[in-house]
């Protein structure tokens, strides 16, 4: 959630979230790209470049954390705060993102990747949507409300911002209609006393998907999960063999992964699954290695392979400071009252973003809704097939096939660390 005030007050919110089967959700922005010559490409790296940044930036802040971002959702309210943007301001935004939406070419090629991205189908939902909450004396520029209304699905509504806990609710409720009633409460503080806000900008985006060969119930089993400080828990641990993208790599430092892709239903999502081969090896070593670069490389080397896959359930709320984070990726005027340049939304001098917030859930289970109870049972090894046995911290993020987007990213270091 951005939260804008001004010397008169601005409030921009964005993330939003929903349960995945794998279930996922989450609010706040989208990404990203910018670039001529074969634009999908370029746009494709620039996507997943951010994602990755974004990823590690959040990650050195929650070191010791499960932790879940939708870069996706992210950039997709920062390119919204380009177009009103001006001056410096804009030059940051455009350095962070790597492109500038007002650029006709950029801007009808992303909005071309928004409805791809937003096309479902009955076993696979991804949704993005956009809100800005305008109180009522504010006069938007022609120029802005046109091409805002076309950016991610967009709709402007009026507030009145003079009676806060009242906007808080018309928000919250917003939210709640388009992350399926997953995220029912972004706005929770009393807002009475922050002075009157001018706008709240809201971005949701939700994904809901069913496994394209979900794991049976009667599969799991409750395993050991072997934590950072050598100690394990027991986890409800799912089970298949199955045939999956599948390959085997190394860092420059020569310590050794594997990679999974899973598909959805439909084959328009899969989520890649990142784990150190050698038991001893930790996650962290494994994280800093983690590229725009590498993630093609994964997407282009896997094979399909018939292997044993564990994998655990788990369930991952987050809720983030991007304000901490974006400073990181240059973008600090949009928070500098004295030098935030927003006149391209209503040509105000006054406008800043006073807070930035963001948050993403994840829920990944059996067919997508919550299980019950695991039958315990014995697994032999059935054959001579690969064995990936994500029984020790992993990365994952959701990717959509024809764009490119990494939805959602993140990492497992204990599945029954609980939700906040």
């Amino acid at each position: 959630m951005f939260l804008w005030r001004s010397t008169d007050n601005i409030q921009i919110y964005g993330p939003a979230m929903r349960r995945l089967m794998l279930t996922s959700l989450l609010v706040c922005l989208w990404l990203a790209e910018k670039g001529q010559g074969d634009l999908q490409d370029i746009l494709g790296q620039l996507h997943t470049e951010f994602a990755v940044r974004l990823y590690r930036q959040l990650a050195e802040t929650e070191n010791n954390s499960n932790l879940i971002v939708s870069p996706a959702s992210v950039a997709v309210s920062l390119g919204l705060l380009q177009l009103g943007s001006r001056g410096n301001t804009l030059a940051q935004l455009e350095t962070a993102l790597g492109y500038n939406v007002n650029d006709l070419g950029v801007r009808g090629f992303l909005l071309r990747m928004q409805e791809d991205m937003t096309n479902s189908s009955h076993s696979t939902q991804v949704l993005l949507a956009c809100a800005l909450f305008v109180h009522r004396d504010v006069q938007l520029s022609p120029a802005f409300a046109r091409h805002g209304s076309a950016w991610a699905n967009s709709t402007v509504q009026q507030a009145n911002f003079t009676r806060p806990n009242q906007s808080r609710e018309q928000i919250n409720l917003w939210v709640s209609a388009h992350t399926a009633g997953e995220i029912r409460n972004l706005l929770s503080c009393d807002l009475t006393g922050w002075g009157v806000r001018q706008m709240a900008l809201v971005t949701a985006m939700f994904f809901r998907g069913t496994w394209q060969r979900q794991f049976l119930l009667s599969e799991t089993q409750s395993l050991p999960f072997s934590l950072a400080d050598g100690s394990t828990v027991k986890v409800p641990m799912m089970h298949q063999m199955t045939d999956v993208n599948f390959g085997q790599f190394h860092t420059p430092t020569e310590y050794r992964y594997a990679v999974v892709e899973l598909f959805y239903l439909g084959d328009a999502v899969s989520l890649f699954v990142v784990l150190p081969t050698e038991r001893k090896t930790p996650l962290s070593l494994i994280e800093p290695h983690v590229s725009a670069h590498t993630v093609m490389l994964w997407t282009a080397s896997l094979r399909r392979t018939k292997i044993d896959i564990f994998l655990p359930r788990f369930k991952i709320q987050n809720n983030l400071n991007l304000k901490s984070v974006l400073p990181a990726f240059g973008v600090s005027d949009v928070f500098d009252p004295t030098v935030a340049n927003f006149k391209g939304i209503s040509g105000r001098d006054s406008l800043y973003v006073s807070e930035a917030t963001h948050e993403a859930k994840i829920e990944v289970t059996e067919v997508g809704t919550k299980a019950a109870a695991a039958t315990a049972m014995v697994l032999l090894k059935r054959s001579r097939a690969p064995v990936f046995k994500a029984d020790r911290p992993f990365l994952f993020f959701l990717r959509q096939s024809s764009t490119g987007s990494i939805l959602f990213m993140g990492r497992v270091l204990n599945p029954l660390e609980l939700a906040p």
